[in-house]
């Protein structure tokens, strides 16, 4: 078995050289399994358990995990959780409950301490079980792949293998393993599919696990195939907004051009809207989708929201819109200078230096501004736009609105509460997009000139 846990990780490449990972480790067979074969195989791993605060007998269980990964040497890290309480507040079973709160620390003991990947022993078993569960749930072809051998960080190197392959290789090994109450109680939906339907296709199919196996597979790769066809669909379709402030948005707005989506076969324009909007953090189900198709197939006008009015899909005769509706919340910083400031959240970068005013011309886009810095009245830090607030930029007979301002220069609502505003003590000195205050302007008698620039994230440094 560790022979064929070798070739599988080297065929699928699902642990790169060098990597360190977290390994889920319940102390069930399938998890002392896996820690014992990605161990054996000379990776950096490191044994994570949650102790779930549901049995009393979860205590000695963490404490035998912890010894096995001390005899072998192997760090361990673990921690607590109240299921049954995060079930109640979540409104959530206690199956969902436990699956998150267990990620959920994966997740935060990974980043602790530092490993590249989380390992879970998710078998093939599982992943039948999981394919069946979604289709009485109502699945299309993601849900019929089953469980992913690689998915947001985390890898299963097990699914290749059986439950009965993993409890065998721990008996043959003589090592401690202990069984979950839980895989065996009929009120969890596992358990009955596991206990109750699979016999069942077994007894139809002694090769049922295997069918379903394959039919996993061949969903997933036609599944592939066909979110690729819809998102080239939605890349020709695609129209750039906030022109070189592209930036400022992407993760929270995209708009289409209707007639290029509508041309899309049904197939594919319903899953470009999924995608679309799954980017975004929210995607659709199965209703809205065909209410939005109908929608644009009646040339009218229209909207709908998702996940309790977090994205809202608008429409008219010319676009389609897909937007986070969430606002975006008021920000004020002070200006590294010189130097950079990194904004993760909203995928920029503020630069700002001083030189001198016989430097090199004054730029001409909209992006970089040249300001005088005997002009700058305290030091100069950042903000959002505020409602009201009026801007006289250089080359404008008087002062006006700024939001009208950077409307005019043709950035959505929601790249206008995300652009930055460089001011001084008195007010704006720089708009990007609109330009610099006329108190601020370059002017024959300049000393020292103040230089901006806003630029994307992973733009490169002049």
């Amino acid at each position: 078995m560790l022979e064929r846990f070798r070739e599988a990780l080297s065929t699928q490449g699902l642990v790169p050289p060098g990597s360190r990972t977290l390994v889920g480790f319940s102390g069930g067979a399938d998890s002392t399994c896996l820690v014992t074969l990605m161990h054996e195989a000379g990776l950096d791993i490191v044994g994570g358990h949650l102790h779930h605060g549901q049995r009393a007998e979860a205590d000695d269980e963490l404490a035998r995990c912890e010894t096995f990964c001390a005899e072998r040497d192997i760090p361990f890290v673990s921690g607590r959780a109240d299921v049954p309480r995060l079930a109640k507040e979540t409104g959530v079973g206690l199956e969902e409950a436990g699956r998150n709160a267990r990620y959920a620390f994966f997740r935060q003991a990974a980043f602790r301490l530092e490993c590249d990947l989380i390992a879970t022993a998710h078998t093939r078993d599982d992943h039948v079980e999981t394919v069946l569960l979604n289709l009485a749930r109502g699945t299309g072809l993601t849900g019929l792949g089953g469980i992913r051998s690689r998915h947001d960080g985390v890898v299963r190197p097990l699914l290749g293998f059986s439950r009965e392959e993993t409890r065998a290789f721990c008996q043959e090994r003589g090592l401690p393993f202990h069984d979950d109450p839980a895989n065996f109680d009929p009120s969890f939906s596992r358990a009955r599919v596991r206990m109750r339907i699979l016999p069942e296709l077994r007894a139809l199919n002694p090769a049922a696990d295997e069918a379903i196996a394959r039919l996993a597979e061949v969903a997933s790769e036609e599944d592939a195939f066909l979110n690729a066809a819809a998102a080239a669909g939605l890349e020709r379709g695609e129209r750039r907004i906030n022109g070189e402030f592209w930036f400022l948005t992407k993760d929270v707005e995209v708009v289409f051009d209707r007639t290029e989506l509508v041309r899309l076969p049904e197939v594919l324009l319903k899953r470009g809207l999924r995608l679309a909007t799954g980017v975004l953090g929210a995607p659709l189900d199965a209703r809205q989708v065909a209410v939005i198709v109908a929608g644009l197939a009646s040339g009218g006008r229209g909207s709908v929201t998702a996940e309790g009015g977090r994205i809202a899909v608008e429409w008219d005769a010319d676009k389609v819109c897909a937007r986070d509706t969430r606002p975006t919340q008021p920000f004020r910083h002070n200006l590294t200078l010189p130097g950079e400031t990194v904004s993760e959240e909203f995928g920029w970068t503020l630069r700002a230096w001083y030189e001198e005013a016989s430097a090199a011309s004054l730029p001409q886009d909209r992006q970089e501004a040249a300001l005088d810095a005997g002009a700058v009245i305290g030091a100069p830090f950042f903000r959002s736009a505020q409602d009201g607030e009026t801007f006289h930029a250089v080359g404008r007979p008087d002062a006006r609105n700024l939001h009208d301002l950077l409307a005019g220069a043709r950035l959505t609502s929601a790249a206008r509460k995300r652009v930055p505003i460089v001011c001084d003590l008195r007010g704006p000195l720089w708009a990007p997009g609109v330009g610099v205050a006329e108190r601020a302007r370059v002017k024959p008698d300049t000393v020292r000139r103040l230089r901006l620039s806003l630029v994307a994230n992973d733009a490169p440094t002049r």
